[in-house]
């Protein structure tokens, strides 16, 4: 039995419903399909790459889609005429759907189409409200320190 069973934790949490739904989609959806290949690298603290190794589609026949939260790539093969009779074929030759959920504020930054790579960069842009703030209790209650130069100078 593959399914983890996420009712405990659903009765103790606040807001996670979302996370407990693409966890157990995931789990329910991966039917074994992994066409195309593909590597996900971390390339910094807010950067990420995805590598699809999609040999013999150009750039004509995909359709990459970014949504919220979900990132589609999508591959249709068009039919090639040959000029002999082929005796084996073993180059996959279909279309392919490949979805990634996307964590919030995640964005795609620029994809391209090298040796039959599909190289997508990602980057994770955080509003700058959203962001840790340094909080300093002053005499007349609560400042934000913006810089700590400024704090070191107040100081002084």
């Amino acid at each position: 039995m593959n399914r983890f069973d996420f009712t405990p934790y659903r009765r103790s949490t606040v807001g996670f419903d979302r996370l407990f739904d693409l966890l157990e989609n995931n789990a329910r959806s991966s039917g074994g399909e992994n066409y195309p290949p593909f590597n996900i690298e971390r390339r910094g603290d807010d950067a990420f790459r995805i590598t699809l190794a999609i040999a013999g589609f150009r750039a004509d026949d995909l359709d990459i889609t970014a949504q919220q939260n979900l990132l589609t790539v999508v591959g249709r093969k068009r039919e090639e005429q040959t000029d002999g009779e082929m005796l084996h074929v073993g180059i996959a030759n279909r279309g392919f759907e490949r979805r990634f959920e996307l964590a919030d504020f995640v964005r795609v930054a620029n994809a391209d189409l090298a040796d039959g790579l599909l190289v997508i960069d990602l980057i994770r842009e955080v509003p700058e409200a959203m962001k840790p703030k340094k909080i300093a209790v002053g005499r007349k209650g609560l400042e934000i320190v913006q810089d700590d130069s400024d704090q070191d100078s107040r100081a002084a």
